[in-house]
């Protein structure tokens, strides 16, 4: 039986994002996973955006990917999209799902290398912290000539 509750998403900061307005961009990132809908704040004039933001999911489906869109804010017309990427929070609940307890801090409990089917820009792990597992990740923004966003998933257990 998978485990149901909550899952933390830090949305972290965006690297190289893609220029949308004159020189710059006013970057923030929309969040899908299933039916919930979560947006960061809009960074102003800033194409390497320092977020910092927690947003709380309601895991009912491992196998529902976590969508992330990333959006350039302009006053009088449409947003403009400036990448997509998306997270499969498989592996990471794999972990969570080990029932491990009592390990070193920063032990690493599993690797998920890049590949075709993920957006990784490069290896990222599922750190053993505090009691809790953490996993950051730098992903490549898709649709888009450049751009990277780092997040980090953290499970919050449900105390029912």
């Amino acid at each position: 039986m998978d485990k149901l509750g909550l899952l933390k998403l830090r949305v972290k900061r965006g690297i190289n994002l893609a220029i949308r307005d004159a020189r710059t961009s006013d970057p923030y990132v929309v969040v899908h996973f299933g039916d919930q809908k979560l947006k960061t704040r809009v960074i102003k004039n800033n194409c390497n955006p320092e977020w910092n933001e927690e947003l709380t999911l309601f895991v009912r489906d491992v196998k529902t990917p976590i969508h992330l869109t990333v959006y350039d804010k302009d006053t009088f017309s449409v947003d403009d999209k400036m990448g997509d990427a998306e997270i499969d929070i498989r592996p990471y609940m794999h972990s969570v799902n080990m029932g491990l307890n009592k390990l070193p801090n920063g032990c690493a409990v599993k690797r998920v290398l890049p590949s075709r089917s993920n957006c990784l820009a490069e290896e990222s792990s599922c750190i053993w912290h505090n009691g809790n597992i953490t996993q950051e990740m730098i992903l490549r923004l898709r649709n888009v000539e450049c751009g990277e966003v780092v997040v980090e998933l953290e499970w919050v257990d449900n105390p029912s």
